[in-house]
C-alpha cells in the first residue's frame, strides 16, 4: 500500500497525468492531434530538445546551468556541412568530428567552471555568443552563401531523420529513447551517478570525500555539449539544411523541460525520467496550442509561464516562512480538536 502511494505522489506521475490530459483536451479541440503519424511528424521537430534536456539534467544537478547548448547545436551544423560540402569528408566522419567538437565546447566551458570558480550563469552566456560567432565564421569558410545554408545532404545522412519504424515512429524519437536508458542508466544506476549527486549536494564535502569533484562538473558540461552536437546533427538531418542559427531558441524550452522534470535549480536532486516527460509534455503543448490557432510566434509564452510557475510553486515548498505560515492554521485546527 506504502508503495502504491509513493508511485501516486512521484512527479513523474503528475507529469504522466498531464501528458494524458493534454492529449484529451487538445484532442477535443482537434481531432488531427490525436492522429499518431501527425503527432510524430510534428514532434521530430522538438526531439532535439528532449535529447539535450536530459545531459542538461546533469548539469543542473551538480548546481550549474547551461545556456550555451542552442550555440553548439547551430556550430556542430554549420561545421558537419562544411566538412562534408567544402572539404570532401565523409557525411559520418565529419559528424563524428561534429560530435568531438561538441564535447570539446562543453569540455571548454566545464574546466572555467571548475578549476576557476566563475559562475556556470557567466560562464554559459559568454559560451554562447562564442560558440554563435565561431559558428558564423565556419559560414564563411564554406563557398555557399550563409542566408541559402547547405543542403542537398547524401540519402543516408537523411535517413537519420526520415525512415521510421512500421512506417510510423520516426527514428528520432527511437534514438531519444535510447539515450533516456543510456542516461537514466548513467546517472541512476553508477558511481559516476552518485558522486554527480553528492557534487550537487555539498562539492566541498564530496571533494574531502575523495571524489574529484571539480572532474566531475566538468564532465556534465562534457556531456551536455555532446548531447547538443548529437541534437544538431539530428536537426540538420531532419530539415535537409544547415545554418549557423540552428538551435538559437532553444534554451528557454530545455532549463524549462529540466526544471519542470523536477531537477532542483539549487543542485542536489533530479532524474532523467522526468525530464524526458516533462520535455514531451512542453512539445506535446506547443504541438497541440499550434493546431489550436495560437501563432508559431506566441509559443514561447505559456513555455515561460510554465517556468517561472514551477520554480516559483518549489520555492514556495522548501521557503520555511512560507511552511511556517501555512502550518498554523493546521496547528490550531489540532489544538481545537484536542479542546
Amino acid at each position: 500500500m506504502n508503495k502504491l502511494k509513493k508511485v501516486f505522489v512521484r512527479w513523474e506521475s503528475f507529469l504522466v497525468v498531464l501528458i494524458v490530459l493534454e492529449m484529451v483536451i487538445f484532442g477535443s479541440i482537434n481531432a488531427k492531434f490525436l492522429n499518431i503519424t501527425r503527432l510524430f511528424n510534428s514532434l521530430n521537430q522538438f526531439i532535439p530538445i528532449c535529447i539535450i534536456s536530459l545531459f542538461v539534467t546533469f548539469v543542473m544537478i551538480t548546481g550549474g546551468i547551461d545556456i550555451q547548448a542552442g550555440s553548439i547545436v547551430g556550430l556542430t551544423s554549420i561545421a558537419v556541412a562544411v566538412l562534408w560540402n567544402d572539404a570532401g569528408l565523409n557525411i559520418f566522419v565529419a559528424s563524428f568530428i561534429g560530435i568531438m567538437a561538441g564535447m570539446l565546447c562543453g569540455a571548454l566551458s566545464g574546466f572555467f567552471i571548475a578549476y576557476t570558480g566563475v559562475q556556470p550563469m557567466v560562464v554559459t552566456l559568454g559560451g554562447s555568443f562564442l560558440y554563435s560567432g565561431l559558428a558564423l565564421a565556419v559560414t564563411g569558410l564554406s563557398s555557399t552563401e550563409a542566408y541559402k545554408g547547405i543542403s542537398n545532404f547524401p540519402e543516408a545522412f537523411r535517413a537519420l531523420s526520415k525512415s521510421k519504424l512500421f512506417d510510423t515512429v520516426p527514428t528520432q524519437f527511437l534514438i531519444f529513447l535510447a539515450l533516456v536508458v543510456i542516461s537514466f542508466i548513467l546517472l541512476h544506476r553508477t558511481n559516476y551517478g552518485r558522486r554527480v549527486f553528492l557534487c550537487g549536494v555539498n562539492c566541498n564535502a564530496a571533494e574531502f570525500s575523495g571524489i574529484h569533484s571539480r572532474g566531475i562538473v566538468m564532465s556534465t558540461y562534457i556531456l551536455s555539449g555532446m548531447s547538443a552536437s548529437v541534437a544538431g546533427i539530428l536537426l540538420t538531418a531532419y530539415l535537409g539544411t544547415a545554418k549557423a542559427d540552428m538551435g538559437s531558441e532553444y534554451t528557454l524550452p530545455i532549463i524549462t523541460a529540466v526544471v519542470l522534470g523536477g531537477t532542483s535549480n539549487l543542485g542536489g536532486s533530479g532524474g532523467v525520467i522526468g525530464t524526458a516527460l516533462a520535455a514531451l509534455t512542453i512539445g506535446l503543448l506547443r504541438i497541440g496550442l499550434n493546431l489550436s490557432g495560437m501563432a508559431t510566434q506566441y509559443l514561447d509564452i505559456p513555455v515561460g509561464v510554465l517556468l517561472v510557475a514551477v520554480v516559483a510553486f518549489r520555492f514556495a515548498g522548501t521557503n520555511p516562512r512560507l511552511k511556517k505560515l501555512f502550518s498554523r492554521p493546521k496547528r490550531a485546527a489540532a489544538v481545537a480538536k484536542n479542546k
